[in-house]
């Protein structure tokens, strides 16, 4: 795995105008596994989408050192399970930046996709439909998904949220296996908890920049405070941001 570095400078994102993340600096270092935390309507989400290419910035840049591959992790809130497709095809997804959407997969990358879905606990459900699957075994396959991506760079939104604690533990190894690989793993999570003992960085985000930096230091409780004082006094229909006009 190649180090690379994600900086931000001066971002700011909207929605029509109207403010999710207001000029945020700051770097996810070579090999760093980050929480991103806030209050609901900090712009987690919407950071995540912006760093993945899927949200275009109002102002300010994402740079990378070098190039890296780039891969995200959505909501299962997200997605649409009623499409007809099995789980074999939906980690093969993770293989088109590579080889394209309508080329022949060939015998080696079969073999990796298999491999994929035996790793996240899978490998007997290779045809069976997305829509019979639960949230944890659909999560699973995301993450099965990733494995092929091979990615440097991994954007997790949410990726416990809805599975069972089983599940949630063998997604767990596997991100920190993706940071022993010395990847930049990035997750926006709510189980502080589970940030302490867990993520050794953390950004604490409330549209505005809170903390960013080691995790006891970001969510100190003079931090945590902070965010949520001003997440109450968060206007429904703010203001668009003036700095990036």
């Amino acid at each position: 795995m190649t180090p690379t570095a994600l900086t931000l400078a001066d971002l700011t994102v909207c929605h029509g105008r109207r403010p999710a993340v207001h000029h945020l600096t700051g770097r996810f270092a070579p090999g760093s596994l980050t929480a991103i935390v806030g209050p609901n309507g900090a712009g987690k989400s919407t950071l995540l989408r912006a760093l993945a290419g899927l949200h275009q910035p109002e102002a300010g840049r994402i740079t990378q050192d070098g190039v890296a591959r780039i891969a995200l992790l959505p909501q299962l809130a997200a997605l649409d399970r009623a499409f007809p497709i099995a789980c074999r095809d939906v980690v093969m997804q993770g293989l088109w930046p590579r080889i394209g959407a309508f080329r022949a997969v060939p015998a080696n990358e079969h073999t990796r996709v298999d491999a994929a879905l035996a790793a996240v606990g899978l490998a007997g459900l290779a045809k069976r439909p997305v829509g019979s699957l639960s949230a944890g075994q659909l999560q699973r396959l995301l993450f099965a998904r990733l494995l092929v991506q091979d990615a440097d760079i991994l954007l997790l939104d949410e990726p416990f949220n809805a599975v069972d604690a089983k599940t949630a533990a063998d997604l767990l190894h596997l991100i920190r296996q993706w940071h022993g690989e010395g990847r930049i793993v990035i997750a926006v999570l709510h189980d502080l908890d589970l940030v302490a003992r867990e993520f050794p960085e953390t950004l604490l985000l409330a549209r505005d920049l809170i903390a960013w930096g080691p995790t006891d230091q970001a969510l100190s409780a003079a931090n945590r405070l902070k965010a949520r004082q001003m997440a109450e006094g968060w206007a429904d229909q703010a203001e668009a941001c003036e700095r990036a006009a």
